[in-house]
Protein backbone atom coordinates (compact mmCIF):
# COMPACT_ATOMS: atom_id res chain seq x y z
CA UNK A 1 0.00 0.00 0.00
CA UNK A 2 1.27 3.78 -0.82
CA UNK A 3 1.69 5.57 2.14
CA UNK A 4 -0.59 8.67 2.13
CA UNK A 5 0.08 10.53 4.81
CA UNK A 6 3.08 10.77 7.56
CA UNK A 7 3.18 12.31 10.58
CA UNK A 8 6.84 12.43 12.30
CA UNK A 9 7.59 13.93 15.87
CA UNK A 10 4.89 16.67 16.39
CA UNK A 11 4.28 18.44 18.98
CA UNK A 12 1.45 21.12 19.57
CA UNK A 13 1.54 23.06 22.49
CA UNK A 14 -0.95 25.11 24.39
CA UNK A 15 -0.79 27.02 27.80
CA UNK A 16 -2.50 24.39 29.58
CA UNK A 17 1.00 22.25 28.25
CA UNK A 18 1.27 19.99 25.19
CA UNK A 19 -2.21 19.10 22.96
CA UNK A 20 0.21 16.86 20.92
CA UNK A 21 3.05 15.00 22.59
CA UNK A 22 5.60 13.55 19.64
CA UNK A 23 3.31 12.09 17.56
CA UNK A 24 4.77 9.76 15.12
CA UNK A 25 2.62 7.47 13.02
CA UNK A 26 1.89 6.69 9.14
CA UNK A 27 -1.82 6.45 7.11
CA UNK A 28 -1.50 4.30 3.85
CA UNK A 29 -3.72 3.83 1.41
CA UNK A 30 -7.23 2.08 1.64
CA UNK A 31 -6.60 2.12 5.30
CA UNK A 32 -9.62 2.23 7.45
CA UNK A 33 -8.51 3.89 11.06
CA UNK A 34 -10.47 4.44 13.91
CA UNK A 35 -9.20 7.27 16.23
CA UNK A 36 -10.18 6.76 19.41
CA UNK A 37 -9.93 8.58 22.86
CA UNK A 38 -11.55 10.19 25.84
CA UNK A 39 -12.31 14.44 25.28
CA UNK A 40 -9.53 16.39 25.09
CA UNK A 41 -7.11 13.28 24.12
CA UNK A 42 -6.19 15.47 20.85
CA UNK A 43 -7.98 13.70 18.46
CA UNK A 44 -9.52 17.18 17.17
CA UNK A 45 -6.20 18.48 17.00
CA UNK A 46 -4.53 15.14 15.45
CA UNK A 47 -7.10 15.84 12.46
CA UNK A 48 -6.74 19.36 12.11
CA UNK A 49 -2.78 18.95 11.97
CA UNK A 50 -3.15 16.05 9.22
CA UNK A 51 -5.01 18.48 6.82
CA UNK A 52 -3.25 21.30 7.30
CA UNK A 53 -5.25 23.63 8.78
CA UNK A 54 -3.61 23.46 12.44
CA UNK A 55 0.61 24.33 12.14
CA UNK A 56 2.41 22.19 14.56
CA UNK A 57 4.92 23.89 16.92
CA UNK A 58 7.03 21.03 15.86
CA UNK A 59 7.89 18.26 13.71
CA UNK A 60 7.12 17.06 10.01
CA UNK A 61 3.74 16.27 8.41
CA UNK A 62 3.86 14.94 5.04
CA UNK A 63 1.47 14.39 2.22
CA UNK A 64 2.69 12.38 -0.45
CA UNK A 65 5.93 12.86 1.19
CA UNK A 66 5.16 16.16 0.46
CA UNK A 67 5.05 18.40 3.59
CA UNK A 68 1.63 19.77 4.05
CA UNK A 69 2.51 23.38 4.45
CA UNK A 70 4.24 23.37 1.28
CA UNK A 71 0.60 22.21 -0.76
CA UNK A 72 -1.27 23.75 -3.63
CA UNK A 73 -4.57 24.01 -3.87
CA UNK A 74 -5.30 20.85 -6.07
CA UNK A 75 -2.87 18.98 -3.87
CA UNK A 76 -4.83 20.00 -0.65
CA UNK A 77 -8.45 18.87 -2.47
CA UNK A 78 -7.07 14.96 -2.16
CA UNK A 79 -7.86 15.17 1.74
CA UNK A 80 -11.32 15.72 2.52
CA UNK A 81 -12.11 16.59 6.24
CA UNK A 82 -16.03 16.50 7.91
CA UNK A 83 -15.88 18.39 10.95
CA UNK A 84 -18.18 17.91 14.16
CA UNK A 85 -20.12 20.95 13.21
CA UNK A 86 -20.22 20.02 9.47
CA UNK A 87 -19.49 23.17 7.93
CA UNK A 88 -22.62 23.96 5.51
CA UNK A 89 -23.77 27.15 4.36
CA UNK A 90 -27.11 28.11 5.49
CA UNK A 91 -27.89 30.25 2.99
CA UNK A 92 -27.06 28.44 0.01
CA UNK A 93 -29.43 25.03 -1.22
CA UNK A 94 -28.81 21.38 -0.89
CA UNK A 95 -26.95 21.70 -4.42
CA UNK A 96 -24.58 24.49 -3.94
CA UNK A 97 -23.04 23.06 -0.84
CA UNK A 98 -22.56 19.52 -2.44
CA UNK A 99 -20.84 21.83 -5.59
CA UNK A 100 -18.74 23.43 -3.41
CA UNK A 101 -16.88 19.95 -2.35
CA UNK A 102 -15.68 20.74 -6.58
CA UNK A 103 -14.16 24.01 -5.66
CA UNK A 104 -10.37 22.99 -5.97
CA UNK A 105 -11.07 21.53 -9.38
CA UNK A 106 -13.38 24.64 -10.59
CA UNK A 107 -12.37 28.15 -11.38
CA UNK A 108 -13.40 31.64 -10.29
CA UNK A 109 -16.30 31.65 -12.96
CA UNK A 110 -17.97 28.36 -11.95
CA UNK A 111 -17.78 29.36 -8.38
CA UNK A 112 -19.88 32.57 -9.26
CA UNK A 113 -22.08 30.42 -11.44
CA UNK A 114 -23.12 28.15 -8.58
CA UNK A 115 -23.85 30.70 -6.44
CA UNK A 116 -26.22 32.39 -9.19
CA UNK A 117 -27.82 29.24 -9.79
CA UNK A 118 -26.62 25.57 -9.21
CA UNK A 119 -24.94 23.67 -11.84
CA UNK A 120 -23.86 19.98 -12.39
CA UNK A 121 -26.88 18.96 -11.38
CA UNK A 122 -25.57 15.30 -12.10
CA UNK A 123 -23.15 15.12 -10.51
CA UNK A 124 -25.19 16.08 -7.39
CA UNK A 125 -27.43 13.98 -7.63
CA UNK A 126 -25.33 10.70 -7.91
CA UNK A 127 -23.68 12.20 -4.79
CA UNK A 128 -26.98 12.45 -3.13
CA UNK A 129 -27.73 8.79 -3.84
CA UNK A 130 -24.75 7.25 -2.54
CA UNK A 131 -25.77 8.69 0.43
CA UNK A 132 -29.45 7.49 0.44
CA UNK A 133 -31.13 11.03 -0.09
CA UNK A 134 -33.60 11.75 -2.81
CA UNK A 135 -32.76 13.91 -5.23
CA UNK A 136 -36.20 15.81 -4.79
CA UNK A 137 -34.40 17.91 -2.58
CA UNK A 138 -31.47 19.63 -4.38
CA UNK A 139 -33.09 22.50 -4.67
CA UNK A 140 -34.02 22.94 -0.69
CA UNK A 141 -32.08 25.10 2.01
CA UNK A 142 -29.82 23.64 4.41
CA UNK A 143 -31.55 24.98 6.89
CA UNK A 144 -34.63 22.86 6.14
CA UNK A 145 -33.04 19.66 6.78
CA UNK A 146 -33.42 17.62 9.53
CA UNK A 147 -29.84 16.27 11.55
CA UNK A 148 -29.56 13.23 9.81
CA UNK A 149 -30.04 15.06 6.58
CA UNK A 150 -27.05 17.42 7.32
CA UNK A 151 -24.93 14.78 7.97
CA UNK A 152 -25.23 12.81 4.63
CA UNK A 153 -24.97 15.85 2.54
CA UNK A 154 -22.03 16.71 4.26
CA UNK A 155 -20.61 13.49 3.02
CA UNK A 156 -22.15 13.61 -0.10
CA UNK A 157 -20.02 17.55 -0.48
CA UNK A 158 -16.95 14.81 0.36
CA UNK A 159 -18.08 12.78 -2.55
CA UNK A 160 -18.46 15.43 -4.87
CA UNK A 161 -14.46 17.02 -3.63
CA UNK A 162 -13.21 13.03 -4.35
CA UNK A 163 -10.34 12.65 -2.05
CA UNK A 164 -8.05 9.90 -1.63
CA UNK A 165 -8.53 10.61 2.34
CA UNK A 166 -11.13 11.14 4.38
CA UNK A 167 -10.76 13.14 8.09
CA UNK A 168 -14.01 12.91 9.56
CA UNK A 169 -14.12 14.43 13.74
CA UNK A 170 -16.96 12.88 15.37
CA UNK A 171 -19.18 12.35 12.62
CA UNK A 172 -21.26 9.91 14.78
CA UNK A 173 -20.97 12.01 18.37
CA UNK A 174 -25.05 12.96 19.62
CA UNK A 175 -26.78 10.95 16.93
CA UNK A 176 -29.17 8.57 18.26
CA UNK A 177 -27.54 4.51 18.00
CA UNK A 178 -29.34 3.67 14.33
CA UNK A 179 -28.64 6.70 12.71
CA UNK A 180 -25.06 6.76 14.18
CA UNK A 181 -25.16 2.93 12.68
CA UNK A 182 -26.55 4.35 9.39
CA UNK A 183 -23.68 7.62 8.93
CA UNK A 184 -20.99 4.73 9.57
CA UNK A 185 -21.42 2.56 6.90
CA UNK A 186 -22.64 5.44 4.28
CA UNK A 187 -18.28 6.23 5.19
CA UNK A 188 -17.57 2.52 5.04
CA UNK A 189 -19.91 1.30 1.79
CA UNK A 190 -18.20 4.83 -0.24
CA UNK A 191 -14.78 4.57 0.19
CA UNK A 192 -14.10 2.83 -3.34
CA UNK A 193 -13.30 5.68 -5.73
CA UNK A 194 -15.88 6.55 -8.91
CA UNK A 195 -12.47 6.90 -10.99
CA UNK A 196 -9.79 4.76 -9.59
CA UNK A 197 -9.33 1.30 -8.57
CA UNK A 198 -8.23 1.87 -5.07
CA UNK A 199 -9.81 2.27 -2.03
CA UNK A 200 -10.63 5.92 -0.23
CA UNK A 201 -8.89 5.89 3.07
CA UNK A 202 -10.84 7.05 6.25
CA UNK A 203 -9.04 7.99 9.48
CA UNK A 204 -12.63 8.82 11.69
CA UNK A 205 -12.80 9.78 15.19
CA UNK A 206 -14.71 8.33 17.35
CA UNK A 207 -15.83 7.03 21.15
CA UNK A 208 -18.27 4.02 20.71
CA UNK A 209 -16.40 0.99 21.17
CA UNK A 210 -18.87 -1.11 19.92
CA UNK A 211 -18.43 0.72 16.25
CA UNK A 212 -14.15 -0.06 16.60
CA UNK A 213 -14.06 -3.46 15.43
CA UNK A 214 -15.53 -2.25 11.64
CA UNK A 215 -11.78 -0.70 11.02
CA UNK A 216 -8.86 -2.53 10.07
CA UNK A 217 -6.75 -0.43 12.31
CA UNK A 218 -7.37 1.78 15.87
CA UNK A 219 -5.49 4.40 16.93
CA UNK A 220 -6.17 5.71 20.80
CA UNK A 221 -4.65 8.83 21.79
CA UNK A 222 -4.54 9.77 25.72
CA UNK A 223 -2.89 13.27 26.90
CA UNK A 224 -1.99 14.18 23.54
CA UNK A 225 0.26 11.25 23.40
CA UNK A 226 -0.24 7.73 21.36
CA UNK A 227 -0.83 4.74 23.44
CA UNK A 228 -2.09 2.20 20.73
CA UNK A 229 -1.89 1.63 17.41
CA UNK A 230 -2.79 -1.95 16.55
CA UNK A 231 -5.22 -4.07 13.94
CA UNK A 232 -8.67 -3.57 15.82
CA UNK A 233 -9.16 -7.31 16.67
CA UNK A 234 -6.35 -6.89 19.34
CA UNK A 235 -8.27 -4.06 21.12
CA UNK A 236 -9.64 -6.07 24.17
CA UNK A 237 -10.66 -4.69 27.71
CA UNK A 238 -7.08 -4.47 28.63
CA UNK A 239 -6.65 -2.08 26.03
CA UNK A 240 -9.61 -0.14 26.44
CA UNK A 241 -8.47 0.33 29.88
CA UNK A 242 -5.35 1.82 29.26
CA UNK A 243 -7.24 4.25 26.56
CA UNK A 244 -10.02 5.12 28.74
CA UNK A 245 -8.57 4.84 32.52
CA UNK A 246 -7.94 7.66 35.05
CA UNK A 247 -4.35 6.67 35.21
Amino acid sequence: MRRLLEIRGVFVHSSRGNRLNDINLSISSGERVALVGSNGSGKSSLLAVANGTLIPDSGKVLWQNCSTSNLGQRQRRKIGTLWQDLRLVEELNVAQNINSGALANRNLLWALANLLKPIELNACSECLKKVGLSTSILSAMVSELSGGQRQRVAIARLLRQKPELILADEPLFSLDPILAKEILHLFLDNTMTSDMDEERTLLMSLHQPSFFRHFDRVIALKSGRVVFDQPADCLDEEALALIYGSA
